[in-house]
């Protein structure tokens, strides 16, 4: 960087200089900063070589195209647009098949995407410009496809890495949606019709497929039972039973999509449960609540825990205060009101104190918008 241009320049050009020095001298200290990250965990103090980057990043490249033993990615780039996008999820399938192979590949590319840009400008990094993208591009459509909510976005990411080497092949939109790119609209998650599950089951990717369903599964769990601790407790064991099998390789893809779409069916069914009980989406929570210990149905009859649910939510409702979770002296007087509640209906007493344990927690997750003003 050529300070000395200051000395000699116009005043427009020396207010030019003087923003143009201060990046300069940031992009010097990320460099730094980055490059300490990347070659040892955050720990020494190393001095930043452009030489050592670019080692770096070809040992991140070749561990990246590793990945891909006994598959032909480099056809991406002189493919059709149609060529291209059938390579995206033939490539996220290869991934995603080996062993804890989407945990490491993303690690991988993390480390090579960093090393890449302390490297740039450089002969050696525009010669696989193209194959970093490529890299960047397929992790990036695994996380989106493949993580469950909460997880950090990453359109950004690869809407970059695929504006520099697919151009009009790809949607500018962003991320590259598995079921796009197989011929199948985007799902309605909140339906899970038959059609788009057998559509799932027909995909000709199977443990793209089932990292994919898993995804959507888990993420319906989350929104539609977050006010049911029973129902959402119920489905997720049921997932997280059929995947432990499939890691495990109890069963394979195609047998464990098939468990995951049987998974999806009854999530699915499950939203008329409530209408057909005759009861509100508080009373059924509590209902389950009540339901969740041997012996209280066959004890007290549907009808009667019925009953007992809508009186629980009445009574939560009414008690239920703006801090009441933080207050002792609320919760102990909740607490004898819904025990008072189990004597009066005869609730079996050796699970009285259980029920009043799950009825608590459930009246948790209504607490924020109930004591709402």
């Amino acid at each position: 960087f050529d300070y000395k241009r200051f000395f000699i320049g116009t005043p427009k050009e020396k207010m030019q200089i003087i923003p143009e020095a201060m990046e300069h001298i940031v992009a010097q200290e990320l460099k730094k900063a980055i490059l300490n990250y990347a070659k040892s965990g955050g720990k020494g103090n190393p001095i930043f070589e452009q030489s050592q980057a670019i080692a770096l990043m070809q040992e991140k490249y070749e561990i990246g195209g590793q990945f891909f033993h006994n598959f032909d990615y480099k056809r991406f780039f002189i493919g059709t647009p149609k060529e291209k996008m059938q390579i995206i999820p033939e490539a996220m399938e290869h991934i995603v098949a080996q062993e804890d192979g989407k945990k490491r590949y993303v690690r991988e590319v993390i480390g090579l995407t960093k090393a890449y840009a302390l490297a740039v400008p450089s002969e050696e990094a525009e010669k696989i410009r193209d194959e970093v993208g490529f890299f960047q591009a397929i992790k990036a459509s695994i996380v989106k496809n493949t993580e469950i909510q909460g997880k950090e976005k990453t359109d950004t990411e690869l809407h970059s890495a695929i504006k520099q080497i697919v151009s009009k092949a790809v949607s500018s939109e962003g991320v590259i949606d598995i079921f796009e790119s197989a011929g199948m609209k985007k799902p309605e998650i909140s339906v899970l019709s038959d059609h788009f599950l057998e559509d799932v089951k027909g995909m000709k990717h199977k443990n793209l497929a089932f990292e994919a369903l898993k995804k959507l599964l888990a993420d319906q769990i989350t929104v539609r039972f977050k006010h049911n601790k029973i129902r959402n407790k119920k489905f997720s064991e049921m997932l997280e039973e059929a995947i432990r099998k499939y890691q495990n390789r109890s069963i394979d893809s195609a047998q464990v999509i098939q468990e995951l779409i049987k998974i999806a069916r009854e999530i699915r069914d499950d939203k008329s449960r409530g209408k057909e009980l005759g009861l509100t989406e508080e009373e059924e929570a509590f209902y389950d609540a009540l339901d969740d210990h041997d012996g209280a149905r066959d004890a007290l009859g549907d009808d009667i825990l019925k009953e007992m649910a809508r009186e629980l939510s009445e009574l939560v409702r009414k008690n239920a205060t703006i801090d009441w979770t933080l207050r002792e002296t609320v919760q102990a007087n909740l607490r004898r009101m819904v025990k008072r509640l189990l004597r009066k209906y005869g609730y079996p007493p050796d699970k009285q104190q259980m029920a009043t344990d799950l009825v608590l927690k459930q009246a948790e997750l209504f607490a924020e918008e109930w004591s709402a003003p």
